[in-house]
């Protein structure tokens, strides 16, 4: 990001990077069985990182005025590190009580996903893996489709752009 400045579209950047951590990252992570596999998914993670994290912080240091931008950020970091917890106190039962058992040998979803992670301990939490990198994926691709999201370096203009505009407030005129 440094040497190259990112992509243009950064929107582009910030769904495509997610996309790719989704998948080159968590479903690789669940599918993977040995430790080289591990340490080349977390790289892959963890590689795109700095591309998606800075062509978020550039739309909103663009879009955002700057006298607006230490409450603005402080309240986005806040609700991104709100959920963590929130994640990791769902995932902890989710894979020891449901998935877990449910991978193991004779369980209710060792038939239909065995061939894919295998069976026994673990397999849950590689299910969790690879449908977390599924959903994250899907959810960054559905960002492409919405006008909204894809566009919005063109349809939320520049903080500098908005305060060269002259705002004009009508005289009080004390008429009623």
């Amino acid at each position: 990001m440094s040497a190259c400045g990112g992509p243009k579209r950064k929107v582009y950047g910030l769904l495509l990077g997610l996309v790719s951590s989704s998948l080159l990252g968590n479903v690789l992570m669940g599918l993977g069985r040995s430790v080289p596999f591990w340490v080349a998914a977390g790289f892959f993670f963890m590689f795109v990182n700095p591309i998606t994290n800075g062509c978020s912080q550039a739309i909103w240091q663009s879009k955002v005025p700057p006298e607006l931008q230490g409450r603005v950020f402080s309240t986005r970091a806040l609700i991104a590190r709100a959920s963590q917890p929130v994640a990791m106190f769902i995932a902890g039962p989710l894979a020891d009580r449901v998935m877990e058992p449910a991978m193991m040998p004779g369980g209710a979803l060792a038939n239909a996903f065995g061939w894919l992670v295998g069976t026994g301990p673990g397999a849950g939490m590689a299910l969790i893996f690879i449908a977390a990198g599924i959903i994250g994926a899907s959810t960054s691709l559905g960002g492409f489709t919405l006008n909204a999201v894809r566009n919005v370096e063109d349809i939320i203009p520049d903080h500098d752009s908005i305060s060269q505009v002259a705002i004009e407030i009508p005289a009080e005129t004390g008429e009623q």
